[in-house]
Protein backbone atom coordinates (compact mmCIF):
# COMPACT_ATOMS: atom_id res chain seq x y z
CA UNK A 1 0.00 0.00 0.00
CA UNK A 2 1.38 3.40 -0.94
CA UNK A 3 1.27 6.56 1.14
CA UNK A 4 -2.02 7.44 -0.55
CA UNK A 5 -4.14 4.44 0.29
CA UNK A 6 -7.41 6.24 -0.40
CA UNK A 7 -9.79 4.69 -2.91
CA UNK A 8 -13.04 6.21 -4.13
CA UNK A 9 -16.12 4.15 -4.95
CA UNK A 10 -19.27 5.32 -6.66
CA UNK A 11 -22.13 3.86 -8.65
CA UNK A 12 -25.54 4.55 -9.99
CA UNK A 13 -28.70 3.15 -8.39
CA UNK A 14 -28.39 -0.20 -10.18
CA UNK A 15 -25.15 -1.08 -8.43
CA UNK A 16 -25.61 0.03 -4.82
CA UNK A 17 -25.60 -3.48 -3.24
CA UNK A 18 -22.50 -4.60 -5.16
CA UNK A 19 -20.72 -1.30 -4.42
CA UNK A 20 -21.44 -1.72 -0.72
CA UNK A 21 -19.99 -5.26 -0.79
CA UNK A 22 -16.86 -3.95 -2.51
CA UNK A 23 -16.57 -1.09 0.00
CA UNK A 24 -16.50 -3.58 2.88
CA UNK A 25 -14.07 -5.83 1.02
CA UNK A 26 -11.47 -3.14 0.24
CA UNK A 27 -11.81 -1.55 3.69
CA UNK A 28 -10.96 -4.94 5.21
CA UNK A 29 -7.76 -4.87 3.16
CA UNK A 30 -6.68 -1.60 4.75
CA UNK A 31 -7.79 0.88 2.10
CA UNK A 32 -9.28 4.15 3.25
CA UNK A 33 -12.58 4.11 1.38
CA UNK A 34 -14.24 7.27 0.11
CA UNK A 35 -17.74 6.06 -0.76
CA UNK A 36 -19.52 8.88 -2.56
CA UNK A 37 -22.80 7.04 -3.05
CA UNK A 38 -25.57 7.10 -3.88
CA UNK A 39 -27.29 5.56 -0.87
CA UNK A 40 -30.93 5.42 -1.97
CA UNK A 41 -32.41 3.32 -4.79
CA UNK A 42 -34.04 6.18 -6.73
CA UNK A 43 -32.86 6.43 -10.32
CA UNK A 44 -29.72 8.50 -10.61
CA UNK A 45 -27.60 9.33 -13.70
CA UNK A 46 -24.35 7.38 -13.91
CA UNK A 47 -22.40 10.18 -15.68
CA UNK A 48 -22.41 12.38 -12.58
CA UNK A 49 -21.16 9.53 -10.40
CA UNK A 50 -18.42 8.53 -12.82
CA UNK A 51 -17.26 12.12 -13.13
CA UNK A 52 -17.28 12.76 -9.37
CA UNK A 53 -15.15 9.68 -8.66
CA UNK A 54 -12.81 10.45 -11.55
CA UNK A 55 -12.21 13.99 -10.29
CA UNK A 56 -11.09 12.65 -6.91
CA UNK A 57 -8.59 10.34 -8.62
CA UNK A 58 -7.39 12.96 -11.11
CA UNK A 59 -6.81 15.48 -8.31
CA UNK A 60 -4.69 13.01 -6.36
CA UNK A 61 -7.10 12.97 -3.43
CA UNK A 62 -7.61 9.24 -4.07
CA UNK A 63 -5.02 6.89 -5.54
CA UNK A 64 -7.54 4.66 -7.32
CA UNK A 65 -11.25 4.45 -8.06
CA UNK A 66 -13.85 1.76 -8.57
CA UNK A 67 -17.12 2.67 -10.26
CA UNK A 68 -20.18 0.62 -11.11
CA UNK A 69 -23.38 0.82 -13.11
CA UNK A 70 -25.57 -1.79 -14.77
CA UNK A 71 -23.04 -2.74 -17.45
CA UNK A 72 -20.05 -0.71 -16.26
CA UNK A 73 -19.82 0.85 -19.71
CA UNK A 74 -21.65 4.16 -19.31
CA UNK A 75 -20.03 5.15 -16.03
CA UNK A 76 -16.62 4.22 -17.46
CA UNK A 77 -17.20 6.44 -20.49
CA UNK A 78 -18.05 9.37 -18.22
CA UNK A 79 -14.97 8.81 -16.02
CA UNK A 80 -12.67 8.64 -19.03
CA UNK A 81 -13.72 12.15 -20.06
CA UNK A 82 -11.79 13.52 -17.06
CA UNK A 83 -8.20 14.37 -17.94
CA UNK A 84 -5.72 11.91 -16.48
CA UNK A 85 -8.17 9.06 -16.01
CA UNK A 86 -7.57 5.64 -17.49
CA UNK A 87 -10.56 3.47 -16.64
CA UNK A 88 -11.50 0.09 -18.03
CA UNK A 89 -14.52 -2.16 -17.69
CA UNK A 90 -13.49 -5.60 -16.49
CA UNK A 91 -15.57 -8.74 -16.45
CA UNK A 92 -12.68 -11.06 -15.59
CA UNK A 93 -9.55 -11.07 -13.42
CA UNK A 94 -7.09 -11.25 -16.33
CA UNK A 95 -8.35 -7.97 -17.78
CA UNK A 96 -8.32 -6.32 -14.35
CA UNK A 97 -4.68 -7.28 -13.86
CA UNK A 98 -3.68 -6.22 -17.36
CA UNK A 99 -5.27 -2.75 -17.25
CA UNK A 100 -3.07 -2.02 -14.22
CA UNK A 101 0.10 -3.73 -15.48
CA UNK A 102 0.04 -2.54 -19.09
CA UNK A 103 -2.23 0.54 -19.16
CA UNK A 104 -1.54 2.03 -15.71
CA UNK A 105 -5.31 2.22 -15.18
CA UNK A 106 -6.24 4.28 -12.17
CA UNK A 107 -9.91 3.33 -12.21
CA UNK A 108 -11.86 0.10 -12.58
CA UNK A 109 -15.45 -0.19 -13.77
CA UNK A 110 -17.68 -3.19 -13.15
CA UNK A 111 -21.16 -4.01 -14.45
CA UNK A 112 -23.40 -4.96 -11.53
CA UNK A 113 -25.94 -6.58 -13.87
CA UNK A 114 -23.20 -8.56 -15.60
CA UNK A 115 -20.91 -9.80 -12.83
CA UNK A 116 -21.90 -11.55 -9.60
CA UNK A 117 -20.51 -10.54 -6.24
CA UNK A 118 -17.94 -13.33 -5.89
CA UNK A 119 -16.38 -12.64 -9.28
CA UNK A 120 -16.56 -8.88 -8.71
CA UNK A 121 -14.51 -9.21 -5.52
CA UNK A 122 -11.95 -11.34 -7.37
CA UNK A 123 -11.77 -8.69 -10.12
CA UNK A 124 -11.22 -5.99 -7.51
CA UNK A 125 -8.45 -8.03 -5.88
CA UNK A 126 -6.72 -8.58 -9.23
CA UNK A 127 -6.91 -4.85 -10.00
CA UNK A 128 -5.65 -3.74 -6.59
CA UNK A 129 -2.81 -6.24 -6.36
CA UNK A 130 -1.34 -5.47 -9.79
CA UNK A 131 1.26 -2.75 -10.38
CA UNK A 132 2.17 -0.86 -13.54
CA UNK A 133 5.11 -2.54 -15.28
CA UNK A 134 6.42 0.58 -17.01
CA UNK A 135 8.99 -0.08 -19.73
CA UNK A 136 7.51 -0.30 -23.21
CA UNK A 137 4.06 0.20 -21.69
CA UNK A 138 5.01 3.64 -20.34
CA UNK A 139 5.46 4.97 -23.88
CA UNK A 140 2.00 3.74 -24.82
CA UNK A 141 0.41 5.25 -21.72
CA UNK A 142 2.10 8.55 -22.61
CA UNK A 143 0.58 8.29 -26.09
CA UNK A 144 -2.87 7.85 -24.54
CA UNK A 145 -2.30 10.91 -22.37
CA UNK A 146 -1.25 12.93 -25.41
CA UNK A 147 -4.72 12.36 -26.90
CA UNK A 148 -6.36 14.33 -24.09
CA UNK A 149 -7.49 17.82 -25.00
Amino acid sequence: MTANNRIVLSSDHAAIPLRQAIVAHVAAQGWVVVDIGPTTPESTPYPQHGEAAARLVASGDCRLGIILCGTGQGIMMAANKVKGIRCGVCLDTFSARMIRQHNDANMLSIGARVVGEGLALDIVDAFLSAEFEGGRHATRVEMIGALEE
